[in-house]
């Protein structure tokens, strides 16, 4: 690894990006107060984010290689921060909504192009566990988001939680300014918007397992997470403050796996991590849907986010060596790939859930799970 990546720099912006998507949560009531509306109707600002978020990455990524990854990820950050200073000055619901779809839109950048930066900087001998020190800011910003974004709205007002996202931006953007010119970012003519790339992504090889591998990731992992809070109010009728908490165990996992990604890579390899990923998610969700006792979902919220970042961290790092030439336009892809199959999940598991509940739609996920761990190390030791 080269001494002056950026790494930290990288998982500062990644983690005040990621941050955004959660951050508002907790103060959905308040919103919704404020615009003399219900939580139900404010609940849009949380798709308004999350759409153009995926979207977005067939343009940054493009982007990304022909003008440079940090160039454009500066760029799309100062975006950000007028998104965020326009969230914390909306005068109605609608203003609102439109602020979280340009937030969406720019915070974009940070993560893919982070990765793809990152990527063409390290072997990829080493490349994987690089990438775990840069995911260290997703995690935090999956496991404080929440927590946070509490504590600020409870003394800042929900507006002031945009602010203080605003102003950490803005030192994060100055620093990256700063560093800019000491730091390589390879421009390559061209490069913007060219739909060779995407073609040959989409010709039959270890690229397109790749992108199918993470839609499935996202429409069987991701896109089932969501369900699991309202499981536990009607199962266990827990308070809303317990889940929340609960659910932020998911982070401690993923945290536990970036830790310890160190050893676990070399004693398991690809394929290993992989199987045992899959094999743990797969037995901790059914062990949690035969539990009757709501204190075993901390342990399965740790171990699935332990689970999830196993099998994840293979495909995120396979998705940086499909298209050495143009990884900013790869990683991206997979992003957007994954961001489909999240949106497909979701529509997916709550067919199953109308039509078995709760228990038998989540039993069915964990069979898929397995069933997706196995497929995958296969294919990854044809290859290999």
């Amino acid at each position: 690894m080269k001494p002056d990546l950026p790494i930290g720099l990288l998982a500062a912006a990644a983690f005040l990006g990621a941050s955004a998507a959660r951050i508002i949560d907790p103060l959905l009531h308040v919103v919704a107060t404020d615009f003399a509306t219900t939580v139900p109707a404010v609940s849009v600002i949380v798709a308004a984010f999350s759409l153009p978020y995926g979207l977005c990455q067939v343009v940054l990524g493009p982007l990304g290689d022909r003008f440079g990854k940090l160039r454009i990820i500066q760029i799309a950050l100062c975006a950000y921060i007028l998104a965020l200073i326009g969230c914390a000055m909306a005068t109605s619901l609608g203003m609102l909504t439109l602020m979280r779809v340009f937030a969406g839109a720019t915070c974009a950048a940070a993560v893919p192009i982070g990765m793809a930066y990152i990527a063409d900087a390290v072997p990829y001998a080493q490349r994987q566990i690089t990438l775990t020190r840069f995911l260290n800011g997703v995690v935090l910003a999956q496991i404080l988001a929440g927590p946070v974004g509490g504590i600020f709205g409870q003394y800042l007002g929900w507006r002031g939680v945009f602010v203080a996202l605003a102003v950490a931006t803005v030192a994060v953007v100055i620093t990256l300014g700063l560093r800019l010119r000491s730091l390589p970012d390879p421009q390559r003519a061209g490069a913007t918007f060219s739909f060779s790339n995407y073609a040959t992504l989409a010709r039959p090889g270890l690229p397109r397992l790749i992108l199918l591998a993470g839609f499935i990731d996202g429409v069987l992992l991701m896109g089932s997470f969501p369900f699991l809070a309202p499981y536990l109010r009607e199962e266990f009728a827990l308070p809303y403050a317990a889940i929340g908490l609960m659910l932020a165990c998911f982070g401690l996992g993923a945290l536990i796996y970036t830790r310890t990604a160190r050893r676990l890579l070399p004693r398991l390899g690809e394929q290993g991590l992989v199987i045992v990923g899959g094999m743990l998610m797969a037995a901790v969700l059914a062990i949690g849907m035969v539990s009757q006792a709501w204190q075993a979902f901390i342990a399965v919220q740790i171990l699935l986010g332990l689970g999830f970042y196993m099998l994840h961290s293979v495909l995120q790092a396979q998705a940086t060596e499909m298209l050495p030439a143009a990884r900013g336009t790869a990683v991206a892809s997979f992003a957007l790939v994954l961001f489909l199959g999240q949106s497909v999940g979701a529509v997916t598991i709550g067919t199953l859930i109308a039509h078995f509940g709760y228990r038998t739609a989540f039993l069915i996920d964990a069979a898929a799970i397995l069933a997706l761990a196995i497929w995958l190390r296969g294919k990854l030791r044809a290859a290999s």
